[in-house]
């Protein structure tokens, strides 16, 4: 190791949700081996290539610029080949992680993600170094704040960079079709078959990408679209259903009230601003 930059912080008891515990800048020329960290941790790999080491995905080479997610209680073993590597790390913890892992914005099975954009993911990593410095409530809430966008910024990058290929397919536009058709009744082994690929193979491609099965994220899209239909129009219930796709208006209020807790009318009657 040349040069370290570190800095330490023990959470504030309000800071449940998301807390960062910390921040370092280094340029490494050795690996850290079999180590278990308590939380979990963010490693930015600003030049430099060399390879992670998890039980969940065995060795993966690590091309920087990328960043790669640690996650606690798991050994893990990674560095940098003969060159060294100029890395950025943040240790971080709270309730709010679990949102993450849910929605696969940082994911064990896959947890390297490469990088368009180097320099807006320094500055993300500056900002939040800088507020873990001045070690006030304040600056704690803002880093948690910027940890927040250092996420989703990763998770959107990486999804830029990786190919979504699905049997020959472009799985993007295959999300845009049933995004056209959701309102329309869909046979989806037909739909399968129209983009070359079995039922299942559809399921599994939308599960891995989005979280959902393509018939839960149909009814998703149409329960959407009804909200705002009871929202920002006088139509009736029964309309509205039939607007979304679903025939039957008890069917449909059903439906609704499972996903949403409420009936139709009592959400209208919630948001409505007439």
């Amino acid at each position: 190791m040349e040069t370290t930059d570190a800095i330490y912080r023990s959470p504030l008891e309000a800071m449940g949700g998301l807390a960062v515990i910390g921040s370092g800048r280094q340029h490494v020329a050795h690996w850290v081996k079999a180590r278990k960290l308590p939380s979990y941790a963010a490693v930015l790999i600003e030049q430099g290539n060399g390879h992670l080491e998890t039980d969940a995905v065995g060795r993966r080479s690590v091309e920087g610029p990328a960043l790669f997610w640690l996650f606690p209680n798991r050994q893990h073993s990674y560095g940098p080949d003969t060159d060294g590597w100029s890395e950025r790390w943040v240790l971080f913890e709270g309730s709010l992680v679990r949102d993450f892992l849910r929605l696969r914005l940082i994911n064990e099975q896959n947890p390297i993600a490469s990088l368009r954009n180097l320099d807006r993911m320094q500055r993300l990593f500056s900002a939040l170094h800088a507020n873990l410095l001045e070690d006030t409530p304040l600056a704690s809430a803002s880093a948690a704040s910027v940890l927040h966008q250092i996420v989703i910024l990763a998770a959107h990058q990486a999804s830029q960079t990786k190919p979504l290929q699905a049997d020959g397919a472009d799985l993007s536009e295959i999300i845009d079709a049933l995004r056209k058709k959701a309102m329309q009744p869909l046979d989806m082994t037909a739909f399968a078959a129209e983009h070359g690929m079995s039922p299942a193979t559809l399921r599994r491609k939308f599960l891995a990408e989005i979280g959902l099965p393509p018939k839960a994220f149909q009814l998703r899209l149409r329960m959407d679209h009804a909200k705002e239909l009871l929202a920002t129009t006088d139509d009736k219930i029964e309309l509205v259903a039939c607007k979304v796709g679903i025939v039957d208006a008890f069917y449909f209020s059903r439906l609704f009230h499972e996903r949403e807790n409420c009936t139709p009318r009592e959400f209208r009657q919630r948001y409505s601003r007439s």
